[in-house]
């Protein structure tokens, strides 16, 4: 099929409605036409498959919200960029209320092929989060083609600088700080860590000095690992996947990874950071018709060679049955994902 930049064949009230949670066309203009008419293609069709989702979507009573702070000083927006340097801060109002330090933080990166969604795509994974008991802080970063993958990583780390500067303000416990992300989110955690836990990973990937926030572990959901280009990790890393890093370059253009050849392969396969970083705990899921599901079983057997601490979820779906792609993300009402939920809270709260 010729892929162009015409929406004519969407809806229009709904690709209307979805931005709410995700950038449609604003940020195409003069972009490169191929590209663009590849991520106008994408983000409309993850559309198809989030829209009849979102009316499901809804806050628990017992979660306060804190929205669009600005973590850099932009105001939140720059030229070019229809959504910028904000972020959304989900409280349980029990911890309000008692206004202690000892709730434990989430760090939510969103996921969407590296240019679909704002923070506002997760809203309902974040705010039943913060209803288990943390403080879950919602970050935007600039999608694709606004900026490239080293890009997306410093905006991460600006949101960590930020939070750290200013945690103290909220009832958090500024030493219970852990990360989350699904699909390319999962990604942007698990270099987040690397990062954080590597100064040659930080400097690798153009970040002078990373936030030292001191992220004490991870809850990766269905994350893309393979990110390495193929002539340099087809023969390294456990479970690399030659596909994936191609069908990434397919939407975002090979520019979005540019700029990373101190980092390929050495941090961007799952075999290669678990080998370089001691990475902290790790929660993973994944399903068994989860399209990344090979990534997930990749990074939990290096972590197992390794001796990591981890634990991994790989939901087995019946005839009949889906769970898909991120389901407690994008699907949190489902029992499976009540269950994932509450078991990220047992796994967090067990290395307090």
């Amino acid at each position: 099929m010729t892929v162009t930049r015409d929406t004519t064949r969407y809806d229009a009230d709904m690709l209307k409605d979805a931005e709410r949670w995700t950038e449609i066309d604003g940020d195409l203009a003069g972009v490169q036409d191929d590209i663009a008419a590849a991520i106008l293609r994408s983000r409309c069709e993850t559309v198809l498959c989030d829209y009849p989702r979102a009316p499901y979507w809804h806050d628990p009573e017992s979660v306060d919200a804190i929205c669009d702070v600005a973590y850099l000083p932009d105001g939140g927006y720059e030229a070019g960029q229809v959504r910028g340097h904000l972020l959304d801060i989900y409280l349980p109002h029990d911890a309000v209320v008692r206004n202690g330090k000892t709730t434990p933080v989430y760090v939510d990166i969103h996921g969407g092929g590296f240019c679909y969604g704002h923070k506002e795509l997760n809203r309902n994974f974040c705010t039943h989060l913060a209803a288990r008991g943390f403080v879950v802080v919602s970050l935007n970063y600039r999608p694709a083609p606004q900026t490239n993958l080293r890009g997306q990583l410093a905006d991460v780390q600006a949101a960590l600088r930020w939070l750290k500067d200013h945690l103290n303000d909220y009832p958090a416990a500024p030493d219970a700080v852990f990360v989350t992300g699904d699909s390319a989110g999962g990604a942007l955690a698990l270099l987040t860590l690397a990062i954080e836990n590597n100064p040659k990973a930080a400097a690798a990937f153009g970040i002078e000095q990373a936030s030292g926030i001191g992220l004490k572990g991870g809850a990766l959901v269905c994350g893309v690992y393979s990110l390495a280009s193929p002539s340099k990790a087809a023969d390294r890393g456990i479970g690399y996947e030659t596909g994936k890093r191609a069908m990434l370059e397919d939407i975002n253009g090979p520019e979005f990874f540019a700029g990373l050849d101190d980092a390929d392969p050495d941090f961007l396969t799952a075999g290669d950071i678990v080998a370089n970083v001691d990475l902290p705990p790790l929660f993973l899921l994944t399903s068994s018709d989860d399209f990344l599901q090979d990534e997930t079983l990749a990074l939990a057997t290096a972590l197992a060679r390794k001796g990591a601490d981890f634990e991994l979820q790989d939901w087995k779906t019946g005839k009949g049955e889906t769970l898909g792609h991120v389901f407690p993300v994008c699907m949190t009402w489902l029992a499976e994902s009540q269950h994932v939920l509450d078991s990220i809270h047992d796994f967090t709260y067990a290395r307090l």
